[in-house]
């Protein structure tokens, strides 16, 4: 029976953005002309109702607010939206609660006003502070848009905030990256994401390619960056994100150690554990249109037994900190023994070492993370 308790966090998507970047493969929509919002939020909180008797009595220990642009919508609507969600299901005292926010669709009261509905951790999509790696991307703001919304972020003294970054970006050089890192790190953000621009399929990078950095300069931005960052005091925890000791992000951090979460808003993904020890995975809607209709749930479904290791390590391995083994029995309602075989294999391999209480992925099973998640399938 279903007697541990896994940690359960709410996502909830925003779908709209100015324009569309031409590397995002997110679900966000260029608006056409102002959405009604405040529909918007009505749905979400039905939406939520729905999903409540998958969640088995547990309260809420993160939330995340991500997009799209969920800056656009006021600080009165994120405040109505937070005030109903509690009063639906539990949110802990002590629960993260984030909100993206591009740099130019902030200003000092709407910042204070999240902080005030309850937001206590903002992620500013920054992405570079380089005035013509943000035409290039797409990007609707400027460097000192950038800058200033980092300094009001630091000011206001939240319990964290993040700045994210990308890198090999397109004609990008070595010093163009370190610098966009050293201007992040003068902002003094607890939480850095740092992750390399990818070329994805269905975006307008994917159909007409930039000429991006070739595998060595990519390699030394890495190398050089990631010793910057370590000489900062940042930690490497996750393979994109870096953070001062204590401010990791706790949302993300229960998605990698294969917790629980409710997903609501368009195309929104939902992972929630039932009684018997089955994991249910829902999709949202993904079209504005038809989510304001009222039709949230698009599909749902069991994840098989034989795909869950495979979907536990997929997830576990993007962290660099010990697997406790226990973990692995408590949130598959698997056995230690059923895994002993690609876990030797994995061991001959030197992708990882083992104790007896925890699995820790090597420097050469970080090199050849693909090759290791295979020998679970």
């Amino acid at each position: 029976m279903f007697e541990y308790k896994i940690p359960l966090s709410l996502y909830i998507h925003m779908p709209w953005c100015v324009q569309k970047c031409p590397y995002c493969d997110f679900n966000s929509h260029k608006m056409k002309k102002t959405p009604d919002y405040s529909a918007y939020i009505d749905h979400l909180i039905n939406d939520l109702k729905q999903d409540i008797m998958l969640c088995n009595n547990r309260t809420i220990h993160s939330i995340f607010i991500g997009g799209g642009t969920p800056s656009l919508f006021s600080a009165e609507l994120i405040n109505n939206l937070l005030i109903n969600i509690s009063k639906i299901i539990p949110i802990n005292h002590d629960a993260e609660i984030t909100i993206e926010a591009n740099p130019n669709s902030v200003d000092v009261e709407r910042f204070k006003g999240y902080q005030q509905a309850g937001v206590n951790r903002i992620s500013i999509g920054v992405q570079s502070f380089q005035a013509d790696k943000l035409i290039k991307l797409g990007r609707v703001h400027n460097p000192q848009e950038a800058i200033d919304a980092g300094k009001l972020a630091h000011d206001l003294n939240l319990k964290s905030f993040n700045l994210d970054l990308m890198h090999g970006l397109p004609k990008q050089t070595l010093d163009d990256a370190l610098n966009d890192l050293k201007q992040a790190i003068a902002l003094a953000p607890p939480h850095l994401s740092w992750y390399q621009l990818t070329i994805e399929p269905n975006t307008l990078f994917g159909s007409k390619p930039p000429i991006l950095p070739d595998d060595d300069m990519l390699w030394d931005i890495y190398q050089q960056g990631h010793q910057l960052l370590t000489r900062h005091g940042y930690e490497q925890y996750e393979t994109s994100a870096y953070a001062k000791p204590n401010y990791q992000c706790q949302h993300n951090l229960n998605y990698w150690r294969f917790g629980d979460y409710i997903g609501i808003g368009c195309g929104a993904h939902g992972k929630l554990t039932q009684n018997d020890g089955t994991i249910i995975r829902t999709v949202k809607t993904k079209h504005p249109k038809g989510y304001l209709e009222g039709r949230y749930l698009e599909h749902s479904y069991t994840v098989a037994k034989d795909e869950l290791a495979f979907e536990f390590f997929m997830n576990r391995f993007r962290l660099f900190e010990p697997t406790p083994k226990s973990e692995f029995e408590q949130r598959t309602f698997l056995p230690l023994q059923s895994i002993d075989k690609p876990i030797s294999l994995a061991i001959e391999k030197n992708y990882l070492v083992e104790d007896n209480q925890s699995w820790q992925i090597t420097d050469h099973g970080k090199l050849f993370l693909n090759s290791l998640l295979e020998i679970f399938l």
